[in-house]
């Protein structure tokens, strides 16, 4: 069977079909497509500005007395529900940029990056929580903090590369 231009076919071809209401919508509503982009960034900015301020803390308790240390595995706790928050409403949101254009998204290696880099904050956000509550009884264990040094560095190096890889996508997919 040949397909017209446009027509893709299998589990692409379905998804793009199941997609095409609300792709319409969005291709045809500026107040949509902005609000959807609205609450794909916004929380993205607050998610990594409150694990940015979080990652430069913890570098500076890392070489901090062990009371540092103590506080700011107290800080941890709470600053993991805000940047789990934010992520969550940039994730629904972003299904929703992907279910606007599937067809272009699906295919772009920039998209599959981002997903990437967001999968690696996820991964490295395990490992930081993993790594604190194991540090919560005393707060000195030397090798544990420095794998959260580490994990905090990577973070901020994956939320920049997260942002590099939105950018991309959006210029290029």
């Amino acid at each position: 069977m040949m397909l017209a231009r446009g027509e893709t076919a299998g589990v692409t071809g379905k998804l793009v079909q199941l997609a095409e209401p609300w792709s319409k919508l969005f291709s045809h509503s500026k107040p949509v497509s902005a609000g959807v982009l609205f609450f794909h960034l916004a929380p993205l900015i607050f998610a990594a500005g409150v694990a940015f301020a979080a990652d430069r803390a913890t570098l500076r308790a890392a070489k901090g007395s062990v009371d540092d240390r103590v506080r700011q595995l107290q800080e941890l706790a709470g600053t993991h529900r805000l940047v789990v928050t934010g992520l969550t409403v940039s994730f629904i949101s972003g299904i929703m940029l992907f279910l606007s254009d599937v067809e272009n998204f699906i295919g772009s290696p920039f998209f599959w990056i981002k997903l990437s880099c967001v999968a690696l904050l996820l991964v490295n956000g395990v490992v930081m929580t993993r790594t604190e509550k194991s540090l919560a009884g005393s707060g000195t264990n030397a090798p544990l903090w420095g794998r959260l040094r580490i994990v905090a560095v990577l973070s901020a190096i994956l939320w920049f590369a997260t942002a590099l890889a939105g950018v991309v996508l959006k210029e290029f997919a």
